[in-house]
């Protein structure tokens, strides 16, 4: 089954393909890419989703289940050991 992708334009006037609903365009996601902290060790929809949700730091991550953060648009299973990884450096975990 062939997915079509349709062209969109974003603000910023970038144009990319998209096959889903999600409006982030991977232009605009490179340039805002952190260069340090732990929200730029995760991929563009990862990071996309904890700033929607409101959460830039890894003690406001901590305040989540990992069954709650996967409920976020953008975050899948592949997103978790990072995260974990993350959260264990700094002496955190996510909420049982």
């Amino acid at each position: 089954m062939l997915i079509e992708k349709s062209l969109r334009v974003c603000e910023k006037g970038h144009k990319y393909y998209k096959s889903s609903e999600c409006t982030s365009c991977p232009t605009c996601d490179k340039e805002n890419k952190p260069k340090s902290g732990f929200l730029s060790k995760l991929s563009s929809p990862a990071r996309n989703a904890l700033i929607h949700e409101g959460i830039e730091t890894l003690p406001e991550l901590s305040m989540f289940t990992e069954k709650e953060i996967l409920k976020f648009h953008g975050i899948g299973p592949a997103s978790l050991p990072t995260m974990r990884i993350l959260l264990e450096e700094e002496g955190l975990s996510f909420k049982k």
